[in-house]
């Protein structure tokens, strides 16, 4: 940790999270992790470093991403420390409706990741920026695709993780406070169907921990 801190040129950082729920070997940093470099996680052990972190003063909270109701359940089953948030995929197509719930009722703050679909990344998509029926109520409200998918996120109690180097998009981000949608367009948006657009294939191994998809999310797919 000192040598992260010395990298960020900072005493602390705010929020330090497990990225995902998987382990390599150690000593190896190689991204994909090779397939045979997997190990199963020991979550008692791997929480008990982070709680040692926040209580050294080297972040301020933490927290974890990619994690499922389960796996959530298997942290806080002896965390002394909760995690403080759960960064996940959120956005209109893929709502986590159960794993909203669950944070909410664990104090978890949930934190969405790819809420405009992640487009221009290696498994992101334009899906929910060409979404009709987002597109009807963006035009309807004067606003765009991507305000209507932030204001959404919004009134549900989600922080957002919004990525944009373009000055006039960044402005256009922070211009959904003024307004609300209705009943009936939040109706609409959860009759979207919904499908998972990061499946995390790159921790699958047949060979490792977790062999399919749906061990990894733990049927929430």
């Amino acid at each position: 940790m000192d040598r992260i801190l010395r990298h960020l040129e900072s005493r602390y950082i705010d929020l330090y999270v497990i990225h995902w729920p998987v382990s390599s070997k150690p000593g190896s940093y190689e991204f994909p992790i090779k397939k045979e470099d997997f190990l199963p996680m020991d979550f008692k052990s791997v929480w008990e470093a982070m709680e040692e972190c926040q209580n050294l003063g080297y972040t301020k909270a933490i927290g974890v991403s990619n994690f499922s109701c389960k796996k959530l359940g298997d942290i806080l089953a002896t965390a002394k420390i909760p995690p403080a948030a759960n960064q996940v995929e959120m956005n209109p197509l893929w709502q986590q409706n159960k794993l909203r719930e669950f944070c909410k009722a664990k104090d978890i703050q949930l934190a969405a990741y790819a809420p405009l679909g992640a487009r221009g990344t290696i498994w992101g998509s334009n899906r929910v920026m060409e979404c009709e029926v987002l597109k009807e109520i963006a035009e309807a409200k004067g606003k765009t695709v991507a305000q209507v998918c932030l204001r959404w996120a919004y009134e549900q109690g989600v922080c957002v993780v919004v990525k944009s180097f373009n000055k006039e998009r960044m402005k256009e981000n922070l211009d959904i406070f003024n307004w609300e949608l209705t009943d009936e367009e939040t109706k609409k948006i959860s009759d979207i169907p919904q499908s998972r657009g990061c499946l995390g294939e790159d921790y699958i191994s047949a060979n490792g921990p977790i062999k399919t998809i749906e061990e990894l999310w733990d049927g929430e797919t």
